[in-house]
């Protein structure tokens, strides 16, 4: 069998989506500029929320998103890649091997409330080991650690800007 009858299968990407009680503009700052407040760092992160100092988005496009540790060291989760705010951002995502991306849009409703709307894609980068590698959760992509991991991340963000 050549390459050219090989079945080619599409890895959609994950999309999750959340309504908060806040506004647009609020939602947005909350989510890349107070990320080490809501995020949960154990286990959605490189060093967890003993070593964890700040996280840092740098606002504009090519921008590095970065949790920076206590010992003065630091890890890059990725970088921007489109930059609208307080509509969304776009960013590589390196935490899976082959960077895959994240996009995220914040849309203001009528009520005063927000919707964000995440879809990580680019899954069809990544090697079968890199889709089944365990990530903060086990069974990588291929197990639904990643659909399981956004729904809490954003249950986060939500519990957060409710409090």
């Amino acid at each position: 069998m050549t390459a050219d009858n090989v079945l080619q299968f599409t890895r959609p990407p994950v999309r999750q989506s959340t309504i908060v009680r806040a506004d647009r503009e609020r939602t947005f700052d909350v989510f890349l500029d107070r990320l080490a407040e809501w995020w949960p760092l154990d286990p959605f992160s490189y060093g967890g929320s003993e070593r964890i100092a700040r996280i840092t988005v740098e606002h504009r496009t090519g921008g590095a998103v970065t949790e920076h540790w206590h010992d003065g060291s630091s890890r890059e989760w990725g970088h921007l890649l489109d930059w609208a705010p307080p509509h969304g951002f776009t960013m590589t995502w390196n935490i899976t091997g082959q960077p895959t991306e994240v996009e995220l849009r914040f849309t203001a409703l009528p009520d005063g409330t927000t919707r964000v709307d995440l879809e990580h894609r680019g899954w069809d980068r990544l090697s079968a080991e890199e889709l089944v590698a365990a990530c903060a959760l086990p069974g990588g992509y291929a197990g639904g650690a990643f659909n399981e991991g956004w729904a809490t991340i954003l249950r986060g963000l939500k519990e957060h800007l409710e409090r």
